[in-house]
């Protein structure tokens, strides 16, 4: 089957399965402008898979705007410096249980069968060519360049969403359900440890989740603080580059060797994570926040064999400061000199760090109003995030403040506590994607009820037009 073929398969399926069927929902406009039914702000791999969640459930008044240019979305082609994903090449993800649009159909199409056995990872460019490919043949409506500025609730059941189109003029949408899927970073922010923004130039430091021109630190050394997938694939990807020393510090005396995502593929944790109670989703999550996630063993042999590798197990940075033309990095072994640090220590996960959010972030609901941990398992980080609904809604503190939440989705990272690896991981987004689309249908038509059962009630359309004669009528009566 070629490429062209397997288009022709995936409209043919969605042709007989009717997707997309026409909505239910009634067109709505405020002050003379349109009102979508939903907004999705991120046109990544969980934006593009809520976009054709919602349309299966015939809510098709979408739109999806994301801040990158056509074809840059996510971290794909951006930040992610792996070579391949870290996700078992089986996975299903986005294809929502149709085959044609699984990732191994995409592949098969142009590789044949024995090209996908031959497979071990997806090369993480050929995933996002397969997201490009989804976007199309499904005709997702992406708006591009497009950057959400500030979420305003201005009457019930109704948001302003203030944007930015290409960082020129401002422009204003109007939606009934606003979904963030908005991926890692979506809940709160990239942290960079205080002791290097007070004391290291801008110019000498960047995060590893930042847009970085390698080709500025050919033939310098670099240093990278952090022990997790990260380091190593930008370490390779530094060195592949033309870096001639990265150094790799990590405060761990362990090599982080185990990943729990893996036990929690198959052994149902991650669709079945719903049933946990509060208690155990925090101590899992607890848990999970304590392994950093290991590189993968390819990536691990290609950096480490790589010339210019250092690797600093046990030693975590006492003190930085700026050098002549570089950075000195103080630990307990030493001291070491540098022309360029990479910082790859995670994020921060807060509605408070989400500028979009400041008009309802004080009256969003967290988990350190709802669970008060032991203090085994108490973790700040933690008790920062959402408490959600199991549809990934935002929740309000108080009953008099849920006006001004209702109809939010975080449909990102934010949500690992409540629903675990699935607003964002691959292993999960099978699982979280109908739940989400069935939530946001479910609001839609509890806000829509009183005009259905209205409608229910005074519909008089006869659907049977055959003509009844005497003689049948006899019959009838027997």
């Amino acid at each position: 089957m070629s490429l062209e073929d397997l288009n022709k398969q995936v409209k043919k399926d969605l042709s007989f399965l009717n997707i997309p069927e026409q909505s239910w929902l009634k067109s709505d406009t405020h002050n003379d402008s349109h009102v979508y039914d939903a907004i999705i702000i991120g046109a990544g791999q969980s934006g593009l898979g809520a976009a054709f969640a919602l349309m299966r459930e015939k809510i098709t008044n979408i739109l999806v705007i994301d801040e990158n240019k056509e074809g840059s979305e996510g971290p794909w082609e951006t930040y992610a410096r792996m070579m391949t994903l870290r996700t078992p090449k089986k996975l299903t993800s986005i294809d929502l249980g149709i085959p044609s649009l699984t990732f191994r159909a995409w592949w098969e199409a142009q590789f044949g069968e024995s090209g996908w056995d031959a497979l071990d990872k997806i090369p993480r460019h050929d995933w996002m060519n397969y997201l490009r490919w989804y976007r199309q043949i499904l005709r997702i409506p992406v708006k591009n360049e497009v950057t959400l500025k500030l979420i305003e609730p201005i009457k019930q059941g109704v948001f302003q969403l203030h944007t930015t189109e290409q960082g020129k003029h401002s422009e204003l949408l109007l939606a009934r359900k606003v979904i963030l899927a908005t991926g890692i970073q979506g809940g709160g922010e990239w942290h960079v440890p205080d002791f290097i923004t007070n004391h290291v130039p801008r110019e000498y430091y960047a995060h590893t989740s930042s847009s970085i021109d390698f080709s500025l630190l050919q033939d310098k050394k670099i240093a990278i603080l952090g022990g997790g997938a990260s380091a190593f694939d930008n370490a390779n990807f530094a060195l592949t580059a033309g870096v001639k020393e990265a150094d790799v510090f990590m405060r761990r005396k362990d090599f982080p060797r185990i990943n729990p995502i893996r036990f929690m593929e198959p052994s149902g944790m991650i669709d079945r994570y719903h049933t946990f109670s509060d208690q155990q989703k925090y101590k899992i999550m607890a848990h999970f926040f304590q392994h950093n996630q290991p590189p993968t063993n390819d990536t691990y042999d290609r950096a480490s064999t790589k010339q210019g590798f250092h690797l600093h197990i046990g030693e975590p940075w006492k003190k930085v400061e700026a050098a002549d033309n570089g950075v000195k990095v103080y630990t307990d072994k030493g001291a070491y000199d540098f022309d360029f640090l990479l910082v790859s220590t995670g994020l921060i996960t807060d509605p408070a760090l989400r500028p979009e959010l400041k008009l309802i972030e004080p009256y969003i609901l967290r988990w350190a109003d709802c669970y008060n941990a032991p203090a085994e398992n108490a973790n700040p980080l933690l008790d920062a995030h959402p408490y959600l609904s199991e549809g990934f809604a935002l929740q309000a503190k108080e009953k008099k403040w849920e006006k001004l939440i209702h109809g939010i989705f975080a449909f990102n990272y934010s949500a690992i506590i409540n629903s675990g690896l699935s607003a964002s991981a691959l292993s999960g987004l099978r699982f979280a994607l109908p739940k989400l689309a069935s939530a946001v249908a479910d609001q839609l038509f509890m806000e829509e009820q009183d005009k259905i059962l209205a409608d229910y009630f005074e519909y008089k359309e006869e659907e049977f037009t055959g003509t009844i004669t005497a003689e049948k009528e006899m019959l009838i009566k027997g």
